[in-house]
C-alpha cells in the first residue's frame, strides 16, 4: 500500500491517550512492513515512524517503561495512530522520509532547510546551445551539472565557462531577436553564434570542450586549448594566442574556487556531522567529475538525547527523499540502517550507491575537512544564537514584557501614490528572521482613499488576525509546548511601522476581533526619518526612546528594515506585472500569435488602440470578426 492508499487503521479521536489507546490498536495491525503516525488530541502527528513489522513495532509502545524520554513523551500524548502498510521496508524507509517532510512532526529529527540544489545546464534543443543556471525538474534537453551547493557558486562557475569556452548564456528569444552582438562579445565572454560572428559547427566545439571539462576531462581539455595557444603562437598570430591564454586562464579560475579537488574521489557527497550545546550541525560537501562543487550547513532539528550517528541517518533518509543520490557517498559517524539506506537509495537510482565511513587515505580527510567545517559552523550559529536569545531577553526588559518573545511579527506597507498598495508581515524568533512564514498583502478594499496608511494597516491586521481566530483559536486551558521550530502561529509582540494613529488603528482592529492579549508597540521614525531617534508607543505608556548606543534599538531597526525592505520588494514586484501587463492580453481571441502579429504591424499597443477597423483587418491573422472584437475593446462599440 503506497501513502495516496487509505489507511488500515484510523481510531476516532477518543478522550483518553497513552499506551491504553496504543494497546487497542495492536491486536488489528499486519505482520509485515508499513509507517505508522502518533497523534495527539486535536489530530496533530507527534510521530512519524516506519517498521519490518508493524505489530511488534507499535506493540512495544504499549509498554512505555524502558523507552527513551522523547518517545516516552509520545507515547503519553498519543490520542490515536494512523497505518501504511508497504511491500517492503525500502518502501517503508522512503515513505517514511517523504511523511516527516511533509508533516514535520513534533518529535521527529528535521530537515529544516530543504531548497533544491542548483545545476548548470548546457541546452541540447538548440542548434546553438545555452549555458544556463537550472533548479528543479530536468524536462528540458540537454545536459545536467551538480548539484552546485549554491547559487553564487553557479554564478561564479558560469561566469568562468563563459570566458573559457564563449558560450551564450541568454535565452533562446533573446538569441533569436538579436542583430547585432551584445556586450558580452565585446568583453569576450561570448562568441555570439546569435549573429553568425562564429559559424555553428565551430560552436559545437565549444559546447564539446565545455561538456568535456564538466564531465571531469578537465586535464584533457586543457591540453587542447595550450597546443592551440602554441601553434597560434608559432604561426605569430599573437592575438589569437591571447585568446587562448586568457580561456586558460578562466579554466585555471574555475579551478581555484572549488579548493579540494581530489584525485581518487570522482562522484561523492561528504557528511559530517557535530554536536555541540544541544545543537546539531551536519556539514555537506559535493564532489562531481574529481571537482568539489560546493558545501552547504544544515541545522536538523533533533532532541537533544539523540547521538550524532542517529541524527545523520534520519537526515539522510530525508536529504534524499527529492534529490539524486552519487553513488559513494561519505560519512563521519556510523549510521543504524545502513545497508537498508543503501538498498532504497540503489533501487531508487536504479544503480549501486555505497555509503560508507573511511578509516583512512584520501576519503579519511575529505571527512575531516567536512567535519572541521560543521565544527565551524556551529560555532557561529552557537554565537549568533546566543546574542540572539540576549536581545531577546533585553527587548522583554525594556518593553516590559512577561517573558522574552518566541515569535515577533513586524506590519509594513508600501505603496506609491495609493497604487499597488501591498502590507508585509515579517516574523522572527529565537534563531532569527523565518523567512518561510513571511505573507504579503495585496491590499483589496476600493474604499480606501489612495494612501490610506490607516485604512491599509486595518485591512492588513484585520485578515491577519481574523484568520488566525478562525483557523488556530487560543484555548488558555490546552497550550501546545513550543520550540523554536513550532513557534506557533499567534505573535508573543507585534511592532508596526507608526506612530500613535497607526497603534490606535490595530488596537481597535484587534479589539474587534477580541484579541486583547498581544503586546503592540508602534516604531515612529525620527526627526528628519534619522535611525536611532526613533519613538516608541505602547497602550498604557507615555512615548519613549532608547539610548542611541542600545543593542536592543539597533535589533528594532533590523526587525523594521526588514519589514520595510519584503513590503517595498513585494510593491515593486507587483507594480513591475502591472507595467508588463499588455492591454491585447484583456482581449477574448487574441492569443501570443495574434498579439505579436499585432505589435509588429502597429509597434505598440496603444497604436492598436487608435486603429480603424479596416487598419485591423490588414494585419495578417486578423479576421474581420477579431478586428470589430478588438476594436469594440479599445471603443466601447457594438461588435
Amino acid at each position: 500500500m503506497t501513502e495516496g492508499s487509505p489507511p488500515l487503521e484510523v481510531s476516532a479521536v477518543p478522550a483518553r491517550v497513552g499506551p491504553e489507546v496504543i494497546a487497542d490498536l495492536v491486536k488489528r495491525l499486519p505482520n509485515g512492513p508499513g509507517v505508522y503516525r502518533m497523534l495527539d488530541v486535536k489530530g496533530t502527528v507527534l510521530y512519524v515512524g516506519k517498521a519490518r513489522n508493524l505489530k511488534k513495532r507499535v506493540s512495544s509502545y504499549a509498554r512505555p517503561a524502558g523507552q527513551p524520554g522523547r518517545i516516552h513523551r509520545v507515547i503519553q500524548a498519543t490520542a490515536s495512530m494512523e497505518f501504511v502498510s508497504t511491500r517492503t521496508e525500502t518502501e517503508a524507509l522512503l515513505l517514511e522520509a517523504n511523511l516527516i517532510k511533509r508533516l514535520r512532526p513534533r518529535y521527529n529529527v528535521l530537515l529544516r532547510d530543504d531548497k533544491s540544489f542548483p545545476y548548470i545546464l548546457i541546452t541540447g534543443d538548440h542548434p546553438a546551445p545555452q549555458l544556463a543556471k537550472h533548479r528543479g525538474a530536468r524536462s528540458r534537453k540537454g545536459s545536467y551539472f551538480g548539484p552546485f551547493a549554491s547559487a553564487g557558486a553557479v554564478a561564479r562557475t558560469i561566469n568562468a565557462l563563459e570566458r573559457a569556452f564563449l558560450l551564450r548564456s541568454c535565452s533562446d528569444s533573446v538569441f533569436e531577436s538579436r542583430t547585432r552582438p551584445c556586450l558580452l562579445f565585446q568583453i569576450k565572454r561570448c562568441s555570439a553564434p546569435c549573429t553568425g560572428e562564429i559559424a555553428l559547427d565551430a560552436y559545437a566545439g565549444l559546447v564539446k570542450e565545455a561538456n568535456d571539462f564538466l564531465s571531469g576531462k578537465s586535464q584533457a581539455v586543457r591540453g587542447a586549448i595550450q597546443k592551440d595557444m602554441e601553434a597560434a603562437s608559432a604561426k605569430l598570430d599573437f592575438e589569437a594566442a591571447a585568446r587562448y591564454r586568457d580561456r586558460l586562464a578562466s579554466l585555471s579560475n574555475v579551478q581555484t574556487h572549488q579548493g579540494i579537488n581530489p584525485q581518487t574521489v570522482d562522484e561523492a557527497d561528504v557528511f559530517a556531522v557535530h554536536q555541540e550545546g544541544g545543537q546539531t550541525c551536519i556539514e555537506v560537501f559535493f564532489f562531481r567529475t574529481g571537482q568539489n562543487w560546493g558545501n552547504r550547513a544544515y541545522y536538523p532539528r533533533a532532541d537533544r538525547a539523540l547521538e550524532p550517528g542517529e541524527v545523520l541517518g534520519a537526515f539522510l533518509a530525508q536529504f534524499y527523499d527529492d534529490k539524486p543520490a552519487p553513488r559513494l557517498i561519505l560519512l563521519s559517524h556510523e549510521i543504524e540502517e545502513h545497508a537498508l539506506l543503501e538498498q532504497a537509495l540503489g533501487e531508487r537510482m536504479d544503480r549501486r550507491v555505497t555509503i560508507t565511513v573511511p578509516e583512512r587515505g584520501e576519503k579519511k580527510d575529505l571527512v575531516q575537512h567536512a567535519l572541521d567545517n560543521a565544527r565551524d559552523a556551529l560555532g557561529r550559529e552557537l554565537a549568533v544564537s546566543s546574542t540572539q536569545q540576549a536581545l531577546l531577553a533585553g527587548l522583554a526588559e525594556r518593553f516590559g514584557l512577561a517573558e522574552p518573545p518566541r515569535r515577533i511579527e513586524v506590519y509594513d506597507n508600501s505603496h506609491i501614490m495609493g497604487t499597488n498598495a501591498v502590507g508585509g508581515m515579517i516574523v522572527s524568533g529565537a534563531n532569527g528572521f523565518v523567512k518561510g512564514q513571511y505573507r504579503k498583502f495585496n491590499i483589496r478594499s476600493e474604499m480606501l482613499t489612495p494612501g490610506d496608511d490607516y485604512g491599509m494597516m486595518r485591512e492588513v491586521l484585520g485578515r491577519r488576525f481574523s484568520r488566525l481566530v478562525r483557523e488556530s483559536p487560543r484555548d488558555p486551558a490546552n497550550v501546545t509546548p513550543r520550540d523554536d521550530e513550532t513557534m506557533g502561529p499567534w505573535p508573543d509582540l507585534v511592532l508596526i511601522d507608526g506612530g500613535r494613529g497607526q497603534l490606535a488603528v490595530v488596537t481597535e482592529t484587534l479589539a474587534e476581533l477580541g484579541v486583547n492579549d498581544v503586546p503592540l508597540i508602534g516604531v515612529a521614525k525620527g526627526p528628519d526619518r534619522d535611525a536611532g531617534r526613533e519613538t516608541f508607543y505602547m497602550a498604557g505608556r507615555e512615548p519613549f526612546m532608547l539610548p542611541t548606543r542600545d543593542p536592543v534599538l539597533y535589533f528594532v531597526q533590523r526587525l523594521r528594515d526588514e519589514a520595510h525592505r519584503f513590503a517595498i520588494g513585494s510593491h515593486r514586484a507587483r507594480r513591475k506585472s502591472d507595467i508588463a501587463r499588455n492591454p491585447l492580453d484583456e482581449i477574448g481571441g487574441i492569443g501570443p500569435t495574434r498579439k505579436r502579429a499585432l505589435l509588429q504591424h502597429f509597434g505598440t499597443a496603444k497604436a492598436v488602440s487608435r486603429a480603424d477597423i479596416a487598419d485591423l483587418r490588414a494585419v495578417p491573422g486578423i479576421s474581420d470578426e477579431i478586428a470589430r472584437i478588438i476594436h469594440a475593446h479599445f471603443h466601447e462599440t457594438a461588435v
